[in-house]
């Protein structure tokens, strides 16, 4: 993995036109965002687990209307962490370069401010659930009435436990900076398990929302305690203080989470109110909607676990690589994760509804298969840019891509609703589609415009090499399209499932990768001693 890193840093003797083998400088980096890129991808699959099995035992113990309301309970107190602002990602971002430079004073100067704003972000997230909490029921008027005074008890709970977590998530964000990932990526694990573990318990109590929703809060309390317990035990050295702050450096972070907080309310706008949406305009379809938005949410998770460890890791290389290096980095990070968008995506199009029918049964199932096909359509769209949002933000060039965010947020939100009224929950879904489209297009014919002199990409070869090429392994699915289409899929036998997944298999490893790529794998899995120069493929092994 290190070595498939150091090719796409632009530091191998095959990207540099057979110059010397990578430094043991770039060989540590490589080995530590390999390291960081494994541990968000076991967060990843270890959270998502643990998010399928939630739904799968509530679906069959609580009334579809009940689960509908603690949805939207969930869904209106996440809007707290939205009042992050950018401000984990800041501090994150300064600690890796002053850490990188080996000024870990500076870092925690940095870290202490984002602490202060961070405190103001979870004032208010109080703010905030109080206002919600007492407008439930204008929210969602067709809600059963009996519902209001248990919907609001838990969202207060549950929506104050994720404002403290707000302050505690600075802690976390002193590692990440460090690019120390493991601890935080256990206490997630901590956090989720611990949150599905306790509500389960409520619900086979036969105990109601209230009693849910308190569970959920002391699960949030504890692991906010645990991140700042662990930031005392093991990174005290980059120092996190109110005391001795400097104003300066505030307002620095400031503005850089300022930027980050309108791309924020656009994540907000395309993912964060799709369910309230629903709620409020089609409530009787709230927890089918929301199921489909949970394997949708998946996709998205496994290639920000990819890209998580890149945000750091591309501020420190942009200290030390010139805007074409990026530009390439930028085409196989591109690749990489259109790759894994479609291996993870296109099995929940094709075998959506056999997998609902295991996971929720068969009328979840039925009333979900056309929300997900059409959600993981869009995210997989919208997603493809994420390596290049990535990046902007990593280079400090986030405010050139603002109104691309802003725009997709816009036309997302503005066609759901539009589309909702007319055609019931299926219009979020296509709004969601209609943005994916705006934001795609508006990177490629402005924002890369104006970030050319930091991250120097080719559009034409982003679009064909990057994104064009591996979309190339959907050609199987949409050549069986007929067979798996209908919702019963009944025509989709096992032997074309095994024909549909070794065809896309080789498609992904015979058009998705590159002969040099495939090579590497190949050294890699009969596991070639590290270090050996290779005549081959001309570099490190």
């Amino acid at each position: 993995m290190a070595d498939r890193i150091d090719s796409l840093s632009g530091t191998s003797s095959i990207d540099r036109g057979g110059l010397p083998a990578p430094t043991q400088k770039s060989r540590r980096f490589a080995t530590t965002v390999s390291a960081n890129i494994v541990a968000s991808l076991i967060r990843t699959l270890a959270v998502s687990a643990i998010a399928l099995v939630l739904p799968a035992y509530l679906t069959h113990r609580l009334p579809v209307a009940t689960y509908s309301a603690w949805v939207l309970i969930l869904q209106l107190a996440a809007y707290v962490s939205y009042l992050d602002l950018g401000i984990q990602t800041g501090v994150s971002k300064f600690v890796a370069e002053f850490d990188a430079r080996g000024d870990l004073e500076a870092a925690g100067h940095h870290a202490s401010a984002g602490l202060l704003l961070m405190i103001g972000g979870g004032a208010l997230g109080l703010a905030l659930t109080g206002i919600l909490a007492w407008r439930v029921p204008e929210l969602f008027a067709t809600m059963p009435p009996n519902l209001y005074g248990d919907v609001r008890a838990s969202l207060l709970l549950v929506g104050s436990s994720l404002a403290f977590g707000l302050v505690c998530a600075v802690y976390s964000a002193v590692f990440l900076g460090l690019q120390r990932y493991w601890i935080p990526t256990s206490i997630t694990i901590i956090n989720r398990a611990s949150f599905a573990a306790s509500v389960i318990t409520v619900v086979a109590l036969h105990g109601n929302l209230r009693a849910m929703g308190l569970a959920a809060a002391l699960v949030n309390v504890v692991t906010g305690v645990m991140q700042i317990g662990a930031w005392r035990k093991r990174v005290s050295h980059v120092r996190v203080s109110l005391a001795g702050l400097r104003y300066r450096i505030v307002r620095k972070v400031a503005r850089f989470c300022s930027l980050q907080s309108i791309w924020l309310m656009g994540i907000l706008c395309v993912s964060g109110l799709d369910i309230t949406i629903v709620g409020h305009y089609d409530y009787g379809q709230t927890a089918y909607y929301s199921i489909a938005t949970l394997p949708t949410s998946f996709v998205v998770l496994i290639m920000s676990a990819m890209l998580g460890p890149m945000m750091p890791a591309s501020s420190a290389m942009s200290t030390q690589h010139s805007p074409s290096e990026m530009g390439r980095f930028l085409i196989k990070i591109t690749r990489y994760t259109a790759l894994l968008l479609l291996l993870t995506g296109l099995p929940l199009i094709v075998c959506g509804f056999p997998i609902l029918r295991i996971w929720v049964g068969q009328q979840y199932a039925a009333n979900t298969i056309e929300y997900l096909r059409v959600l993981v359509f869009a995210n997989v769209i919208r997603n493809l840019g994420a390596p290049y949002a990535t990046m902007t933000i990593a280079t400090d060039r986030q405010g050139a891509a603002t109104a691309t965010g802003i725009s997709e947020a816009v036309v997302n939100l503005a066609s759901s609703i539009y589309f909702v009224r007319h055609l019931g929950a299926i219009g979020v879904a296509l709004g969601t589609v209609l943005g994916a489209f705006v934001s795609i297009g508006l990177h490629f014919t402005i924002s890369m415009n104006l970030t050319y002199n930091s991250v120097a990409v080719s559009r034409s070869q982003l679009l064909l090499k990057g994104m064009l090429r591996p979309l190339m392994i959907a050609v199987p699915s949409l050549l069986l399209a007929p067979f798996w289409w209908r919702s019963g899929a009944l025509r989709f036998t096992p032997p074309l499932l095994v024909v549909w997944s070794t065809a896309t298999l080789a498609f992904a490893w015979y058009v998705g990768l590159s002969r040099e790529e495939r090579q590497r794998l190949e050294l890699l899995v009969f596991r070639k001693p590290a270090g050996t120069y290779d005549h081959k493929t001309h570099g490190l092994v």
